[in-house]
């Protein structure tokens, strides 16, 4: 490794939730298409340079809640852009403030201009476009119900019944839960979650195919009539979510849809724990059998700062705080 690396990022917050958008510096076998689909880029990434991805969104130069996206080659040239999404525990399959983030991103870099593209992630293809007000609109992966109505026996808490829902990640979606959905009570919400998704893991309840339930979703009444629910959205690694979260709402309206609360076309605000909003709706996939949907979400991003992070390597934590 060289003395001094340099990696230039661009930082934005979507609603509130901080995306680090890498647009330099990282290896050609990550960000080249010769290197395959995006999705095996992840896995090169994650078994060859992961000490990347901690030097990026660890301590001391990034956060518990910054989210990585690592702009690259997509493997089809049709496509803007192809995103890797990583946090401070490891790799994400989707991540909707992030991909608001990522196409405020471009636009900031007039890599992109007002209209539709689609955007290669390790799950699929996005679709993802940026109104002249500055609404950026992102079509999510196909996302259903997987479990309905699955009780869990909490430790400390007792019996716990919630959702199983793909949303681009797994969630657990709670509504009868005892909480209040407070800024003010972030400690105790995430003591909560972090209590379900233990509990979930000790009891073997998981995702399609074994995979595992790594997001937690409580729902409550809205702060106001400009909202239908709030919630609150524990992430890999034990931080919250300060954004509504994409793939959480994209859960969320698969069980509206599955339950059926919610017609396609017909919106829902879904608001965050800071009292942020993202606006879903969706279509149906009629020719997938088990109630799949293509959720749109709707939100906001602001890119915040321009940088070259330094990586010496006389820094004792140059591959960050892991």
């Amino acid at each position: 490794m060289p003395a001094a690396l340099t990696i230039t990022v661009i930082d934005s917050h979507t609603a509130g939730e901080p995306t680090r958008v890498v647009i330099g510096g990282m290896p050609e076998e990550l960000t080249r298409r010769a290197g395959g689909s995006v999705a095996q880029r992840r896995e090169v990434f994650r078994a060859r340079h992961d000490h990347l991805r901690a030097a990026i969104v660890n301590e001391p130069r990034g956060s518990e809640a910054m989210v990585g996206a690592m702009l690259c080659e997509p493997s089809d040239p049709a496509h803007a852009a192809g995103v890797i999404f990583f946090n401070t525990v490891g790799y994400l399959g989707m991540c909707g403030h992030g991909l608001i983030g990522l196409v405020a991103t471009l636009a900031h870099l007039d890599r992109l201009s007002h209209g539709q593209v689609s955007v290669e992630t390790p799950v699929g293809v996005v679709g993802a476009s940026l109104a002249p007000d500055g609404r950026i609109r992102i079509d999510n992966v196909p996302s259903y119900r997987f479990r309905a109505d699955v009780t869990v026996n909490v430790p400390g808490v007792g019996p716990v019944r919630g959702d199983v829902a793909w949303g681009g990640n797994w969630f657990f979606l709670v509504a009868e839960h005892g909480q209040s959905l407070e800024l003010a009570r972030v400690r105790e919400l995430t003591d909560f979650c972090l209590r379900v998704r233990a509990a979930l893991a000790a009891a073997g309840i998981t995702g399609d195919n074994g995979a595992e339930i790594d997001h937690v979703e409580l729902f409550g009444p809205p702060s106001g009539p400009h909202a239908d629910s709030r919630n609150f959205v524990l992430c890999p690694g034990g931080a919250y979510d300060r954004s509504p979260c994409g793939t959480g709402t994209s859960a969320k309206l698969a069980c509206l849809f599955a339950d059926r609360k919610l017609a396609p076309g017909q919106v829902w605000r879904q608001e965050s724990i800071v009292g942020t909003v993202f606006e879903g709706h969706f279509a149906v996939i009629e020719s997938d059998p088990r109630g799949v949907i293509r959720p749109s979400i709707v939100g906001r991003a602001h890119v915040t700062a321009r940088a070259e992070l330094v990586l010496n390597d006389d820094d004792p934590f140059r591959w960050g705080i892991s």
